[in-house]
């Protein structure tokens, strides 16, 4: 966060020697670190009011919130009101986050029980609850095994806070009491799109007019959070497993914790913590941890390729001759056989031409130099137009071939964490 103002200096001391100060004293608010380097002492700073300019800032400090025993977990306590402030990104409290109690939480998933559960992913479970008045959603618990964390679940919390489209999941509000971390999300009751789309029982579900209304959708949303919600977001794990479908099959994206906020004017960055899924990340940040919202053009392209040909990306990594869904996807349009590429469960119901045409958009997405690929404002153009000759030639895409695909994760510094058949990966920042 950017910090508050004023503070007060308590002088130069250790981390554990300001956490000490500041936790003994009834009167301190808050406290942060100023210039920390482990190992050496710091500024300790202290608040002994509301720190109520708290504001969300990409180049900002961790600030800590003194919470009295007897008010930790309660609605009317200290943490609610920061939990307004984080989510209101200021001074301004105009979209408060309603604050759950456990107790709430536990009655509504019948306390976390298996057949309450709806899936596991790598922030942890998600379970089915009912609230009063019999509201459905879905809850999110952190799990302490997650290879996610409190930083995860603060963006995400921060993030979704602020953002309302038809195309993104929304969060209702969150529980922080004891060690519980929770949010609280709209129930989608068709559950994460890669489970219709990749099992072979379910996937006829998915005619083609459905689909193509999801990849619309879905091309929406993400335009939305590249430019015209509050925010400038990259998402940076855009994939079919965070593709939730509500009753009427209409797509949201879902799970902010990876995300990225961009100022305003900013078109790219650098990272030495590169997050994501193997197969959905884009060579320049897989390899260099070098991103932009072409990142994110570039998993819609794959995820794009997986929803017209019901193919899992990751199923094509042993293929001797094409490791990618895109490289296969290439062999066969460069051929003239594009469509060879459509599922086979929705051939009687698509339509050739648009068909087509999300493969010619999916294969400029994915292709190697981010310049070549489109905006998601060229992508919806594309997609909506009726006229094929409009669309600019593609390229061969990146990772089509062994050489490329064996490039990327070579660091033996990556770690992983396994979920749902696919491949989170998180390299350690440095400090």
């Amino acid at each position: 966060m950017k910090l508050p103002d004023p503070s007060v200096l308590l002088g130069n001391k250790s981390t554990r020697e300001c956490e000490s100060e500041g936790l003994m004293n009834c009167s301190c608010t808050a406290y942060a670190y100023s210039n920390v380097r482990e190992g050496s002492t710091t500024n300790c700073l202290a608040w002994f009011g509301d720190p109520m300019d708290l504001v969300d800032h990409g180049l900002g400090q961790t600030i800590y919130i003194c919470v009295h025993h007897s008010n930790q977990g309660s609605i009317g306590g200290k943490m609610s009101e920061t939990i307004s402030n984080i989510s209101a990104g200021g001074g301004t409290n105009d979209t408060e986050l309603p604050l759950f109690s456990l107790r709430s939480i536990l009655a509504a998933t019948n306390n976390f029980s298996e057949a309450n559960k709806l899936g596991e992913g790598g922030f942890g479970p998600v379970y089915k609850g009912i609230l009063p008045e019999n509201q459905e959603v879905a809850i999110k618990r952190l799990s302490k095994k997650s290879g996610q964390g409190r930083e995860e679940f603060i963006n995400e919390l921060n993030l979704m806070a602020k953002l309302q489209h038809t195309n993104l999941v929304r969060l209702l509000g969150c529980c922080i009491e004891e060690e519980e971390l929770i949010l609280i999300y709209e129930f989608m009751p068709n559950r994460s799109l890669d489970k219709l789309l990749f099992d072979p029982s379910e996937n006829a579900e998915l005619d083609w007019g459905k689909r193509f209304r999801i990849i619309e959708g879905i091309a929406q949303g993400v335009l939305y959070i590249h430019k015209y919600s509050r925010l400038k977001i990259i998402h940076r794990d855009l994939k079919a497993s965070n593709v939730l479908l509500d009753g009427a099959m209409n797509p949201k994206i879902s799970d902010f914790g990876m995300a990225k906020i961009f100022e305003i004017n900013q078109t790219e960055a650098n990272t030495n913590r590169v997050v994501g899924t193997y197969g959905y990340m884009s060579p320049e940040y897989a390899r260099y941890g070098h991103f932009s919202d072409k990142l994110d053009v570039f998993s819609f392209g794959v995820l794009l390729l997986e929803i017209v040909s019901g193919k899992r990306n990751a199923a094509f990594y042993h293929f001797e001759h094409s490791p990618t869904l895109a490289g296969w996807a290439w062999e066969l349009w460069k051929e003239g056989r594009g469509m060879e590429l459509i599922d086979a469960s929705v051939r009687e119901t698509y339509q050739p031409h648009e068909a087509l045409r999300c493969i010619h958009v999916g294969l400029l997405c994915v292709q190697e130099a981010p310049a070549d690929r489109p905006t998601m404002s060229s992508v919806i153009h594309m997609l909506q137009s009726n006229e094929a000759s409009s669309l600019p030639p593609t390229k061969e895409p990146a990772f089509s071939r062994h050489r490329n695909s064996s490039a990327v994760g070579s660091s033996s510094q990556t770690s992983a964490s396994f979920s749902n058949n696919v491949v989170t990966i998180s390299m350690p920042e440095g400090r």
